[in-house]
């Protein structure tokens, strides 16, 4: 594949032009709409030149653009997550209340179980509160998004549940939720948080935690095995119809779990092995290994073996 050349991904309807080449082996190109997105190689199709001949060919400013289909919450439920594009590189982030309900909203970002507070405040009727910038360019590495909201309720009179939802970019699904933005009455990328969320159930928590402060359980903490295969055909039966993102979230949530099974257990250390292959997979856990308190260190390791496809981390 070349700079210029027209491809399309292998798991969804974007079509576009390669405008950069990364010496890693990410490709980034211009979608139709006239955005950049990164994209791994091995999720690209080239668009041949006999697929060019019979059905044509338009200069990509010429291209029909998909109208995206707006997105609409009930009323009184209008609280939104809107990616606000500054130029074709950077997005600023928003949370929109579009609602006529006042809540208290949380916004982290998960690091497996660890969490970095974006925004912690008030979010009133009406508001429309910048949290956040991110580069288009790294979407493929940003964490989940974890959004809590309690309702502000002066007056005595039913209550309301709080609710939580946590979300993932994905490239391939984010630029169809293209659409405006009520408050900042601008083109966003928008997402409404109401729909399929998480209720959170105080009362239950409470009495969970009345528990715990009364009578004493004892934790049953699995203990991992010293080596962990992270290789994608250890992990499940079949995954020849798996996209590059799907086997990543696989591979990570396998890491993320033994990797918490371990610190949990009193493990000393716990190797993963995950190839060397294109380097995502590596560089995305010693990225999240480096924002983990209860590790002493972590390097490569076992040359002889894997060809320093395997990190070894000591914990504390």
């Amino acid at each position: 594949m070349n700079i210029g050349d027209r491809v399309r991904l292998l798991h969804g309807n974007e079509e576009g032009v390669i405008r950069r080449i990364s010496s890693s082996g990410r490709i980034e190109v211009e979608i139709e709409d006239g955005f950049i997105i990164p994209v791994l190689k091995y999720e690209l199709v080239l668009v041949h030149e006999t697929e060019k001949k019979h059905f044509g060919s338009k200069p990509l400013e010429d291209l029909p653009v998909e109208t995206p289909v707006p997105i609409s919450a009930p009323k009184d439920q209008g609280l939104y997550l809107a990616f606000l594009p500054i130029n074709d590189q950077s997005l600023s982030l928003y949370l929109i209340n579009d609602s006529h309900q006042a809540y208290l909203a949380h916004v982290s970002e998960v690091f497996g179980s660890n969490h970095r507070t974006l925004f912690a405040d008030k979010l009133q009727a009406g508001d429309a509160k910048k949290f956040d910038d991110r580069l288009l360019k790294e979407m493929d590495e940003w964490p989940a998004f974890l959004l809590r909201f309690i309702p502000i309720q002066s007056k005595l009179e039913k209550a309301i549940p709080a609710f939580e939802r946590q979300m993932r970019m994905k490239p391939t699904q984010f630029f169809k939720h293209l659409s405006k933005a009520p408050r900042l009455d601008k083109n966003t990328y928008l997402f409404a948080l109401e729909q399929t969320t998480k209720e959170l159930d105080i009362r239950a928590l409470n009495a969970d935690l009345k528990e715990i402060g009364t009578k004493p359980t004892p934790l049953e903490t699995k203990r991992p095995p010293k080596t962990i295969d992270l290789h994608i055909e250890q992990l499940v039966p079949d995954a020849s119809k798996m996209s590059n993102s799907e086997i990543l979230r696989i591979q990570l949530g396998v890491f993320e779990k033994n990797l918490d099974q371990a610190i949990a257990s009193g493990m000393d250390q716990i190797t993963f092995i995950h190839g060397v292959g294109n380097g995502v997979l590596r560089k995305e856990i010693h990225s999240r290994l480096s924002q983990v308190q209860n590790i002493k260190y972590f390097q490569d390791t076992q040359k002889d073996n894997w060809g320093y496809g395997a990190t070894l981390v000591r914990i504390s």
